[in-house]
């Protein structure tokens, strides 16, 4: 899932807030701000690409454009949706949130926060309601995939063992090759590939730390079973090779 930070210890400055009306002059808008953040919530089913990720826009999702980011809007007809542009300080802790999620319950809640913004005569008061939808932004609890991208989680934790294509997964999910990479990337912000890639070395470094298996039964049980292949990743994506990686696992549990 693609993510951005926040800084969330000062308020933002809130430069513009209101109401957006796209879609009935063209069925595409590009554009960039340089120094502002973007925030939306839709209330219509469209595209959104952020630098080059696309994410799929629904009735009641919200998005988070970082500043200086190209964003591309596909529209279906008539779009309509509640904004606000803000900058944000540089400092203090960072808060990982999604560029796109669904607002769930809270959804009235942050619309009737945009509205506020939107509504306000006080540039203070705009900020402080921008904040706060902020906080709450970061604060929801994180979504979990549904649907085809679910089940294509799934088959790849089933099936880290053995030889994994991105062909075979969408098969077993009832999709194309094309289909699936689209969705997957649009849910989880990276490729299936890199997913199962991660995934194998995570399950790698778990074994190595805590278990007493030999190194290549570590390697076949995570579908890597050339040796010489499982070392280079390992020394890759871990930082170690799979002896240093064991001996660092033993060392913090003695």
């Amino acid at each position: 899932m693609q993510r951005v930070r926040l800084n969330l210890d000062a308020p933002p400055r809130t430069v513009q807030a209101g109401v957006g009306l796209h879609g009935r002059t063209g069925a595409e808008d590009v554009f960039r701000l340089p120094d502002l953040w973007q925030l939306h919530l839709y209330d219509y089913e469209a595209d959104l690409d952020v630098g080059g990720t696309r994410h799929a826009i629904r009735p009641g999702r919200v998005s988070l454009i970082p500043p200086d980011t190209e964003a591309r809007f596909r529209y279906r007809g008539p779009s309509e949706h509640l904004y606000a542009h803000f900058r944000l300080g540089g400092t203090g802790a960072a808060h990982a949130v999604p560029v796109m999620r669904d607002a769930g319950p809270d959804r009235p809640r942050i619309a009737e926060a945009l509205r506020r913004t939107v509504a306000s005569p006080s540039t203070a008061r705009a900020d402080a309601e921008v904040w706060t939808l902020l906080w709450r932004l970061a604060e929801l609890p994180p979504e979990e995939p549904a649907g085809p991208v679910a089940d294509a989680l799934a088959y790849v934790e089933a099936n880290l063992p053995r030889p994994l294509a991105v062909p075979d997964i969408a098969a077993a999910v009832g999709l194309s090759h094309n289909h699936l990479t689209r969705l997957f990337r649009a849910a989880t912000g990276t490729t299936v590939v890199a997913h199962i890639r991660r995934r194998r070395l995570e399950r790698a470094r778990h074994l190595l730390s805590e278990s007493t298996l030999s190194i290549a039964a570590v390697a076949a049980a995570v579908g890597v079973p050339d040796l010489q292949a499982f070392n280079k990743a390992c020394r890759r994506e871990l930082g170690a090779a799979p002896r240093e990686i064991r001996a660092a696992g033993r060392g913090s549990t003695g």
